[in-house]
């Protein structure tokens, strides 16, 4: 039986890959009710783009795929870096300071959890 994975992007978040490592490593392998749910009270603000994804994640796998959510959980979600916009400001005695604005893209992916009625002994 093959196991089919629900997978969502993000791409060009506006937010740094460091950054929103912190939010996903929160939810790593969680439930998907869970993990949203514990994302509203994440005090950073990557935890609402990578909610969002995971809201879209959940609906995908319910129209698309016909799965229920009580099932679902997160197997792989990871933050990887997108390009940087590099912009210049005028600093002191005619230098040029670089500021870096780093992007991310965000992938999450999604798995349904065997039943227990699918075991040996049914």
């Amino acid at each position: 039986m093959a196991i089919e994975d629900i997978r969502a992007e993000l791409r060009y978040c506006t937010i740094s890959a460091q950054k929103v490592r912190l939010v996903i490593d929160t939810v790593r392998g969680k439930k998907v009710d869970q993990a949203v749910s514990s994302l509203k009270f994440i005090n950073k603000a990557a935890a609402i783009p990578v909610g969002n994804l995971i809201t879209s994640a959940i609906a995908n796998a319910e129209q698309n795929f016909g799965l229920s959510r009580e099932n679902l959980y997160i197997h792989a979600i990871t933050a990887d870096e997108a390009p940087t916009r590099k912009w210049r400001r005028f600093g002191a005695r005619g230098r040029f300071k670089p500021i870096l604005r780093r992007t991310s893209h965000i992938i999450v992916t999604l798995r349904e959890r065997a039943g227990k009625s699918k075991g040996k002994g049914s």
